[in-house]
């Protein structure tokens, strides 16, 4: 087992988890299969004879010492991120390797910029938190619309789903949330996030064809409030998602995503529309894939392989658009991720 293409995956055999081990042997990298529940790992490994097997829960740091030991990198696809993040970021910077997870958890994604910057940075290690869907996806958008401008002014993004069927983990960490914001929501005002207890604002957006016209819900807040004023230093984010989509997601009767394809793919198509105001000219980004779990998976992987190339520039507790070139990077991803760019 080369050292320099391994790669521990903790959650191994969650939804997500499942994606990330396709992708890394896809591209010729050997996945650790990390996982708490033995049974649930052993099964999974069962579909993947030979892969090294290790059984680690986020409260046994000297299991995630083991977990970790020869591998050249760790990616953390086991929520809720609030519980695991924390733990996988010690082992991480114990064994002094870079770290990657696909949080899509704001809370969780705070705290990460908060208790790990200064020691990461100090340390020279490296740490990536939300390479996904969420607080990834928008932010690379973002960078790459932005372009050679220094600052944006105004980011908007919008966010058309199909369909939205959440997973185990997504209802796990909506529950931690909920929690930690007490009846209150969570939006992106005046430069910072902030809880409010006002109803969440109704509009249309016009995205591109053939979508078109959709109700959207504003302050629909994702890791992207987090990760995009990081570097982009944009006061203004403003993030919508389609009306049916929430109800989805929301639905206490939704069922999990199931697979259509022979990726294991869902149904699901999205489209995510990027405008960013910069120099008092307006730039636009569209980005088109199918399942928001599934891409998460190339975003994560892509990461990491540009990682272990030396291909970053930026250390510390760094956003994915701050720690590589938005636009290689989110071209990479093709053709599972379509990026179109214009006015």
């Amino acid at each position: 087992m080369e050292s320099q293409r391994t790669v521990a995956v903790f959650g191994a055999y969650g939804h997500t988890g499942r994606f990330v081990v396709a992708e890394l042997r896809s591209r010729g990298l050997t996945p650790v299969l990390v996982g708490r529940d033995a049974d649930k790992l052993h099964a999974f490994a069962a579909e993947h004879p030979g892969l090294p097997v290790r059984q680690a829960s986020a409260d046994d740091p000297a299991a995630l010492d083991a977990a970790l030991a020869g591998a050249a990198a760790v990616i953390n696809a086991a929520g809720p991120f609030a519980h695991t993040a924390g733990p996988v970021i010690e082992a991480a910077l114990r064994a002094e390797i870079p770290y990657v997870d696909v949080a899509a958890e704001v809370e969780a994604v705070v705290d990460i910029f908060t208790q790990y910057g200064e020691r990461a940075r100090t340390a020279g290690a490296l740490v990536v938190p939300s390479v996904a869907f969420f607080g990834g996806l928008g932010d690379l958008l973002a960078t790459a619309a932005l372009g050679a401008a220094d600052k944006a002014e105004q980011v908007n993004i919008a966010y058309a789903l199909s369909s939205w069927h959440p997973t185990d983990g997504t209802r796990a960490s909506t529950v931690v949330s909920r929690g930690r914001r007490d009846s209150r929501r969570l939006v992106y005002r005046d430069g910072a996030l902030a809880l409010v207890t006002d109803s969440a604002p109704e509009s249309t957006w016009s995205f591109p064809d053939p979508i078109g016209s959709r109700d959207v819900v504003g302050e629909f807040t994702t890791a992207d409030s987090v990760t995009i004023p990081r570097h982009l230093g944009a006061g203004e984010i403003n993030t919508y998602m389609t009306v049916d989509a929430v109800k989805d997601v929301l639905a206490p009767d939704a069922n999990s995503p199931q697979p259509v394809d022979e990726l294991g793919r869902s149904e699901q198509t999205f489209l995510v529309d990027v405008t960013v105001r910069a120099d008092g000219e307006q730039r636009r980004v569209v980005a088109r894939g199918q399942d928001i779990y599934a891409i998460s998976a190339p975003l994560a992987v892509e990461a990491v392989e540009r990682i272990l190339a030396g291909q970053v520039k930026a250390a510390g507790v760094v956003s994915v658009g701050e720690a590589f070139d938005a636009r290689e990077f989110l071209a990479a991803l093709a053709p599972e991720l379509q990026v179109e760019y214009g006015g």
